[in-house]
């Protein structure tokens, strides 16, 4: 079971030290995380088989970020939680969970859900299609399509693309982005900087101001998920502001007859 890597996040030291020693017994590879913010940095590391979530963590609802990590289409999620009503179960299996297990319970029943989940892990297969919203990625054309329009990519731009997008909205390091972006290893971090330049001259409306891959001082790059739940599309705001240039042009043009 070296091979299965189990992802626990859980906002009780004590039930979370427990937990993982348990699954470490069992030969599972296992990371922990306390917090939401913990958790994210630890999934977009570690890329876990299963994750075991807290349904009530100290920094956040855990079932909204059951969503998150369901939209990445890669774990099994085991929700633990002191709510066991009907309607508590209902929401976490509808939030993305695989199974619900109510507190207080028994670590034989734990252990048997946790390989029960193992069990039903299918040999994976890569997602074809991602749905940001206003942006899609086909992953198997290695097509992308911005605001109702496809972007001509690089297959290089492509990765780097997919790879910000993925997270969700979380920055990623240079170091970061070279390691999951790149096919080969480089050490050259500010190759990065070279593809993001690139990268929003194709998706930025103005790429000396972007707001769709911005970037984090001291850390490096992130993907703004808010933006492309924008009503307003690129081309409709092109238009507004071409439209605000020729009025700002008309209005000169009168006063200087």
């Amino acid at each position: 079971m070296g091979s299965v890597c189990i992802e626990i996040i859980e906002g009780n030291p004590h039930l979370r030290s427990l937990l993982g020693w348990h699954l470490q017994q069992l030969e599972y590879r296992v990371h922990q995380a306390a917090s939401i913010y913990q958790a994210r940095e630890v999934f977009l590391s570690h890329q876990p088989t299963l994750v075991v979530l807290d349904a009530d963590l100290p920094d956040g609802d855990g079932i909204e970020f059951c969503r998150w990590l369901h939209r990445q289409q890669q774990p099994l999620i085991l929700m633990l939680s002191a709510r066991n009503s009907e309607g508590d179960i209902v929401a976490g299996l509808k939030a993305g969970a695989d199974d619900y297990l109510s507190k207080p319970f028994g670590m034989q029943e734990f252990l048997a859900r946790v390989e029960a989940l193992i069990r039903r892990k299918r040999t994976p297969t890569a997602p074809a299609y991602l749905d940001y919203g206003t942006l899609q990625i086909d992953l198997v054309q290695r097509r992308v399509r911005f605001q109702g329009e496809f972007i001509d990519l690089t297959p290089q731009e492509f990765s780097l693309l997919y790879v910000l997008a993925q997270a969700g909205g979380v920055p990623l390091s240079r170091s970061e982005l070279l390691r999951r972006a790149w096919p080969d290893a480089i050490d050259n971090p500010r190759t990065i900087d070279t593809h993001v330049l690139s990268l929003r001259k194709k998706v930025e409306l103005d790429p000396r101001q972007p707001n769709l891959i911005q970037t984090i001082r001291n850390v490096g790059y992130r993907f703004n998920m808010e933006i492309l739940n924008s009503n307003i599309s690129q081309s409709q705001t092109t238009k507004l502001a071409r439209e605000r240039f020729s009025n700002q042009r008309s209005t000169l043009s009168s006063s200087q007859v």
